[in-house]
């Protein structure tokens, strides 16, 4: 019952009498996070639940970036939890994303637009490839590889490889710098002049490689190698 997982608070107070007074707009992240919860745990209401959650880990954006593991692992969660949580990010991220698989996926703006929600979230470094078909639409995006990039985990044969089953006619690469700081390491040139010269030899050139950063001040939030002149 409702007032079971809110211990003490008054019922106009809580999260759900709130949302149905005043609209889902005013309920902090905290209390956001209690509804998709429900229940929360011996001697813890589902309220300070959420509170605690949100003390561990800093921040929603931060929650939806783990994985569903990492999720049931938390104390008051288990795998039910876990996936109706993970269930409710994804949601988010869709709606938040733009009906840009219908654009050409050609141009750094678009790709970060297409990529930044998901790729902000996670705390550690992800290689993505876009496959693009003959007029630079998205035909499909996939993973490559997780963890510190490196030359050996992604390799030119690793990153054209769904690209030659596909059939695509061309690709973009993105990864993520989970530090905030998208400037490109030595290692990220390197790859990017490998995968150049390999696109040109496959006959399907690399059209970009963005790196992911994040929202500081004045700084652009990506890099593009290909608006930097060394694609």
């Amino acid at each position: 019952m409702i007032s079971s997982c809110f211990g003490d608070i008054p019922r106009a107070e809580r999260p759900r009498e709130r949302l149905f007074s005043h609209g889902a707009a005013v309920l902090t992240d905290a209390e956001l996070l209690a509804l998709f919860l429900r229940t929360g745990k011996v001697g813890l209401d589902v309220l300070s639940l959420a509170r605690s959650l949100l003390a561990e880990w800093g921040s929603l954006r931060r929650m939806a970036g783990c994985s569903i593991e990492e999720l049931s692992s938390l104390p008051g969660m288990g795998p039910a939890k876990a996936a109706e949580l993970k269930a409710a990010f994804e949601m988010g991220r869709r709606m938040a994303r733009p009906e840009l698989e219908r654009q050409r996926v050609d141009r750094a703006g678009v790709i970060y637009e297409l990529l930044a929600g998901e790729l902000q979230t996670l705390p550690y470094e992800s290689l993505r490839i876009l496959l693009l078909d003959t007029r630079h639409g998205l035909l499909e995006e996939k993973e490559v590889s997780r963890g510190s990039l490196n030359e050996s985990i992604a390799h030119p044969r690793e990153i054209f490889r769904p690209a030659i089953a596909k059939g695509a006619y061309a690709i973009a690469v993105v990864h993520n710098h989970p530090s905030g700081d998208p400037q490109p390491s030595e290692a990220d040139r390197r790859l990017t002049r490998r995968l150049t010269e390999a696109g040109t030899l496959l006959q399907i050139p690399l059209v970009d490689h963005v790196i992911i950063g994040a929202m500081r001040g004045e700084q652009s939030p990506y890099f593009s190698f290909r608006e930097a002149g060394l694609i």
